[in-house]
């Protein structure tokens, strides 16, 4: 018997397909709207979280929904802890969620917990545009205290650099608060104690390879997952691929696990999922943190399902509502290892070709097992990519392999049918987007 309703709020791209294939023992409903696409990203202009929460739980009376849950690291997580608090469901506290959000804060309870996972880190005392303080050491990471997906984030080397990260032009703020002010107005009345959200973090550049933790906390206990590799495009901190099982040691990937616990266990962080992304220095052994993610990486839970047979979409829709993940059955296993495989073209004036429709369907009977997105955009909207992330990703493609080799093999075959770059580059290869 299917269980009740339950509503995914800002229910998009892989969460969407996640819902989709669990719909017959989970129906759901939807609300929410598309940051990235027009018109429904205009409803950007009046959000307002405490008045969508509102209409959310009118609808889910309506609808005779019992639960909610959301993946979406803007906007959605957070309404989906004041909706579920509002309801008296399961959800993450909703001050967990604020503290998880708000790096800076993040930084400063991590320094308390696991100081020796933690980076030196600093707020940059300067508004939006305003004039960069002098005396400031470099370099340094740059990054907003409310933001997803690495926009504008990167290493700047002298003041000129960080000067120039900084000046945004009107349309530019009028986003950037946007995006941030609901958060801040939360924020401002559960957590003051954090501060403004509306600021930029400094913080000492790491060296290392990056990875991801993911896992969740039921009834106050942190259950680690999994760790996924993520892979960067050489000489820059953009994505290329992610990689499950990763080949981080099983002591570093335990070690991880126990920094996840000590900060979650202090935010109050004791029901939902949940992702740590973090640096490991091979020379030093260190884990550096990066950010702690309170909700599902949703990118990697089709790359657990092949190889793990671990569905984290259903492991979301058990913990909406209450139900213990343990209990929850495992589906085949289809893959040895598993890819997220991230298209980038790096030129700002590059001319990115999408497959026509003979190419899709070569692609898809070639490799049934293939998840495939395209981001075309409009040249205003990749040289606002540019600014804020310093490239322009226009495809992803997942796919599942015997063993690394093989994925690498079945990943160059579908990227050359699809006229993209395979994203292996090496040190040794051509620079990043040179093909495009």
């Amino acid at each position: 018997m299917p269980h009740p309703k339950t509503l995914l709020l800002f229910n998009f791209d892989w969460d969407e397909l996640g819902a989709n294939r669990l719909k017959h023992n989970w129906p759901s409903i939807e609300s929410g709207f598309d940051l990235f696409s027009f018109p429904s990203n205009a409803r950007l202009a009046w959000f307002d979280t405490e008045r969508f929460v509102a209409k959310a739980a009118a609808f889910a009376r309506l609808t005779g929904a019992k639960a909610v849950t959301s993946n979406h690291e803007q906007f959605g997580a957070l309404c989906a802890a004041l909706l579920a608090e509002k309801m008296g469901w399961p959800g993450t506290p909703v001050k967990a969620i604020l503290a998880c959000q708000h790096k800076l804060y993040a930084r400063k309870i991590l320094q308390q917990v696991a100081p020796e996972a933690n980076l030196a880190f600093s707020r940059l005392d300067a508004a939006y545009g305003g004039d960069v303080p002098a005396h400031i050491q470099y370099p340094q990471f740059v990054k907003p205290v409310k933001a997803a997906f690495s926009v504008l984030s990167r290493v700047v080397n002298n003041q000129q650099e960080l000067h120039d990260h900084t000046r945004f032009g009107p349309w530019e703020l009028w986003v950037i608060k946007h995006l941030v002010e609901p958060f801040e107005k939360i924020a401002k009345k559960r957590l003051p104690e954090a501060g403004t959200a509306h600021s930029m973090l400094l913080e000492a550049p790491v060296t290392g390879r990056q990875y991801n933790l993911d896992g969740y906390v039921w009834q106050g206990h942190v259950r680690a997952l999994g760790v996924v590799d993520e892979v960067m495009y050489p000489g820059t901190d953009a994505f290329m691929r992610f990689e499950y099982p990763s080949r981080l040691s099983q002591d570093v990937q335990t070690r991880a696990a126990d920094v996840a616990k000590r900060f979650l266990n202090a935010v109050g962080f004791d029901h939902g999922l949940f992702n740590m992304e973090f640096f490991h220095d091979e020379a030093s052994d260190k884990i550096t943190v990066i950010e702690f993610n309170p909700r599902m990486a949703s990118q990697f839970s089709d790359l657990y399902l092949r190889v793990d047979g671990i569905d984290l979409h259903e492991i979301a829709f058990a913990l909406a509502h209450g139900i213990d993940p343990t209990t929850l059955k495992r589906a085949e296993t289809t893959a040895g290892t598993a890819a997220s495989f991230v298209y980038r073209s790096f030129k700002p004036n590059a001319q990115v070709s999408f497959p026509g429709v003979t190419q899709k369907s070569r692609f898809k009977a070639m490799f049934p097992d293939a998840l495939m997105f395209e981001y075309p955009k409009d040249r205003k909207q990749i040289q606002r990519d540019f600014k804020w992330l310093r490239s322009y990703r226009f495809g992803i493609i997942h796919l599942g392999g015997d063993n690394p080799l093989h994925l690498q093999q079945r990943c160059e075959q579908a990227s050359e049918l699809l006229g993209w770059t395979a994203p292996y580059l090496d040190k040794s290869t051509k620079n990043p987007g040179d093909d495009l």
